[in-house]
This record gives C-alpha cells, structure tokens and sequence, in this order.
C-alpha cells in the first residue's frame, strides 16, 4: 500500500505568472521538454511554423499568441510529480487567474529583463502576497539587452515590497550571455546555441576568473566579480522561512526561448518549491495527509474535446486519496454523487486517473452540477473551503444570433460558457434580450470567437454604456427604477436579479433613493 505522506511529499504544485509576453507560456514548454513530457517546442510567436505552444489549446490563443485559459500540465520529473498551471498573462482574464492562485502552492513570476516589474506583475503579485504564497522570480531573456541585475532586485523590492536574493547570476547580458554562475552549487553552467554545454565546479572567486577567462571578455568577468562580491557583502541571505511564507524570493536569471539557465531553475525551485499545504476550513485546518477525501472546483472548461461537447470541472485535491469510482458528496447541495471519468491533463490531451492525492489536479466531467468554488467532500461530514474570488464587470454588451434558426445551438452555448466563470450572462425581464458582462473587452471577443467554432453561432453584438454591475441581496426593486435612463435591472443564468448602473454616481444616487434595497459586488452562491 503506498503510503500517503510519501505521494503527498512527491508533489509540487506551482502557477506561472506574469505580464504578457515576458516568456511565460515558453518557460513552460522548456520544463515540459526537460521533463520528457514532449519532444518538441512550439512558439506562440512562429507566424510560419504550424506548431504553437502547448499549454495553449484554443484555436484562438494560436492566432493572438497569448493565453487566454488556465491551462493545467502533469508531469514527473527527478521523482516529483509536477503540477504545473500556466495562467492566463492579459489583464481582462485576471479572474480567472486570481482563481488558479487559491489550488496552487507556489509561484514562478516572470520578468522581462529589459521591463522589469510590470502593470499586470504588480496586480498579480498582490494576490500572492496578500495569500502569502511562495514566489519564486525568473528574470528572463538574458540573451538580449535589459536592466542591470542590482536594478532589477531593487525594482523587485521597492516596487513588490519583498526581499530578493540571487541563487544564480548571469555571466553577461546580451550577445555576450555565457551562462550562469550557479552561487548555490558553487559552480558555472555554460550555454552555446541554446545548449548546455557543461558544468565547472569552483572553488572559489579565483578560480571562477580563471575559468572564466577561456569563455569571455574581460570586462564581463569584472563586472561578473564586482557583483558577486556585492551581493555576498550587502544582498540578502537566503531563508527558507521568509521564501515559505511569501517574504523573500528566490532569483534566477536566464533565457527560455533558447534554456539558458532553465535546467539550474527547475532543479532548484523542485528542492525549494512547498509541498502541499494545509488549508481553512469551516470545519478548521485541512491536512494534505488526512485521509478523509476532500478539494475544490476552482476552474470550469466546456468543450475541451470539441468532439464531445464536454465539460470538466478542474478539482485542486486537498486531502486524502482518490480512487476509482469513490463516493462524494458536495457542500452547496448536500447531495451524494459518483465522481465520473476524473482525468488528469497535459494541455490538450488527457487520460483516466486511477488515483490522485492532496496536490492534484484532476478534471470532473461535469453534466451541470459543480459550480466554481464548490467543496468536495469524501463523507457525510460536510464542509466548505470558503469561496474563491469573483470580481463584477465592467463591460456590456447586447448579443443575439445573426440567424434565427440557430436560436437552440445559441441557447445551450451561452448557458454553457457562462457556468465557467469568465463571463457573466443576463437576460432581461421582459423581452429576454441577452446581455453580458466582463472585466475586460478581449473576454468578448473570445465568447465570440467560441460561439461560432463551437456551437456554430454567429453573433450580433451592441456595445452598452454601463459600467457597473451589483446583484440584489435584500429588497424589490419598485417597477419603475426598474429600467431608466442610468440602470437596468437584469436577471443572471440563475434567476438572481441584478442592477447595471452607468457610472459610481448613478449608483450612489440609487442607493440614496432605495436605501432598503441591499446591493452586493458579488452574486450569492444558490443551490
């Protein structure tokens, strides 16, 4: 019988963050292939290659060559068992990021080397160290020009309000990028075309100079050793405490389009990352060793397999061992259920899972009954891990199909999309028109483009002029505030009423007006 703390231990469940187009969706292939999980790399940029990266299978994220999805990949490497969730990088997809950060137990943030700490890194960060998630940083590109490395870890510091502190260090910039200096291992990793090209162990500064004066120009190696001696005077010592809870991150430098420095990366962050953690409760602290079952729904994707028109509700196990056809029961309804064909996934491709443990992810076919934030529980003794994070829009629209017949097709698309999460659906009272809400206008987009590839629906959109949304908690809304020239009340997918405002001044104005009326930022969770 395996033993559970031993699978629980092998575990090592991370997401990748960052500002779009910093390398995030490359990072992630070079691990897959150091990990043996494909054999060749795709490139979100290659306008002429017919191959894409991996973790982004929509068709849409091929064209635009940014990730618009929470992808989830599995692989084992050195004896671990690797969850990676590479996370959408735009802006207007921030929920379903923040989402992925709460089933995750740390975190890679990307830079950009010549960008430093960006918008949306600032944004993401936030979450981390609001949740006091490990961050691990990956300063990447080193093969082209960028800030210098004391610049980038005092940005890191002053900007992110954290402690940084190098494990390896870049040996050049640019065209002159040899390798990396691994301060840890006490020894330098040479590159060449992208390659790794060898190891030198060293014993000290000195002979770091000297081998180093075979490979490259002076004035890089003596600004190599001025750092270095730097860091070691003024930089902060590494402590495993601060990195675990989210008060110093561990820094690497490298280049992922070509793996400079990503084999020195990955093997450090799998001996630094945390395992599993225990999580709040209602019923108190979740052990990931307990052995009654239990996790959360924290992503849902319809049509991941096109051809099957199916629906997986993504679970982050938390504590206990699946198996095969085991019972659960679920915290909103109370009700018993089988969990049907869990799979586990890389990317597009996936295959039944016989067992998983406290780390996991594992995907649910979904017929309708999860919604994101549900607690799965292995007994009758019922509890919730809270829910996740859910922010109102920003954005709406007015939709309805170019063709009429296609009324039924355009029905089951909307419903479907809207059960996951990244954009809300409302219809109004009377002429059940269709309105949607987003956070970000790419979300339309993207809602557009899935109708048509996957329900076969053509869509007329009309933008509208409300900026806010905010659902009804107590209180009728009076007939004639109902629609007027500043609100609308709508209903959502599941029959809870809702006012659009225009602005912060109709909605102030409104509540002055109604003050019986109870109105809440987020919709309340219904059975």
């Amino acid at each position: 019988m395996t033993d559970m703390k031993t699978e629980v231990d092998r575990r090592k469940t991370f997401a990748i963050i960052s500002h779009p187009d910093a390398g995030k969706t490359t990072l992630t292939e070079k691990m897959l292939l150091l990990g043996g999980a494909i054999r060749t790399a795709g490139s979100v940029k290659a306008k002429k290659s017919a191959k894409f990266a991996t973790s982004d299978w929509m068709e849409l994220e091929k064209q635009r060559g940014i990730s618009v999805t929470s992808s989830v990949m599995q692989f084992e490497y050195q004896g671990y068992k690797i969850n990676i969730l590479d996370t959408p990088g735009h802006q207007d997809f921030s929920e379903d990021t923040y989402r992925t950060l709460m089933a995750v137990d740390s975190v890679v943030m990307i830079l950009d080397v010549a960008k430093g700490v960006e918008e949306q890194t600032k944004k993401l960060f936030k979450v981390c160290r609001d949740r006091g998630i490990p961050i691990f940083t990956f300063i990447n590109k080193m093969d082209r020009f960028g800030k210098e490395p004391f610049e980038l870890f005092e940005e890191i510091e002053e900007v992110l309000g954290i402690e940084s502190t190098p494990i390896n260090y870049p040996i050049g910039m640019g065209p002159t990028f040899t390798g990396v200096y691994d301060r840890f291992e006490k020894q330098i990793e040479y590159y060449d075309n992208g390659e790794k090209v060898g190891t030198q162990a060293i014993e000290d500064y000195d002979e770091l100079q000297e081998h180093l004066e075979k490979v490259t120009d002076q004035e890089t190696i003596d600004q190599l050793m001025e750092d270095l001696m730097l860091v070691d005077e003024a930089g902060n010592e590494f402590d495993y405490e601060a990195v675990e809870n989210g008060k110093q991150t561990p820094v690497f430098f490298g280049s992922a389009v070509s793996s400079f420095g990503v084999p020195t990366f990955l093997e450090h962050f799998l001996e630094m990352a945390p395992l599993p953690s225990t999580r709040e409760s209602t019923k108190g602290t979740v052990k990931p060793t307990d052995e009654e079952f239990s996790g959360f729904v924290f992503k849902i994707q319809a049509n991941m397999d096109p051809a099957h028109r199916d629906r997986i509700a993504f679970l982050r196990i938390c504590s206990g061992k699946y198996e095969k056809g085991m019972t659960t029961w679920l915290d909103r309804t109370g009700k018993q259920m089988k969990l049907a064909l869990p799979q586990q996934f890389f990317a597009d491709s996936r295959e039944n899972v016989e067992e998983a443990y406290a780390g996991d992810i594992i995907g649910l076919y979904d017929p309708g009954v999860y919604q994101i934030g549900d607690t799965v529980c292995g007994s009758k003794n019922i509890f919730s891990f809270g829910d996740l994070p859910q922010f109102p829009p920003e954005h709406f629209a007015k939709v309805r199909p170019k063709n009429a017949m296609k009324h039924k097709q355009y029905i089951k698309g909307i419903q479907q999309i809207a059960q996951e999460g990244a954009i809300q659906v409302y219809r109004t009272p009377h002429m059940e028109e269709t309105i949607l809400g987003a956070v970000g206008q790419l979300q339309f987009d993207v809602f557009i483009y899935r109708m048509k590839a996957e329900y076969g629906v053509d869509l007329v959109m009309d933008t509208l002029s409300y900026q806010i949304a905010r659902w009804i908690a107590e209180g009728d809304v009076p007939e004639k505030l109902r629609r007027t020239s500043t609100n609308m009340m709508v209903y959502d997918y599941v029959d809870r009423p809702v006012m659009l405002f225009k602005n912060d001044f109709n909605l102030e104005y409104f509540q002055n007006q109604n003050e019986d009326i109870v109105l809440s930022e987020r919709p309340p969770r219904t059975e």
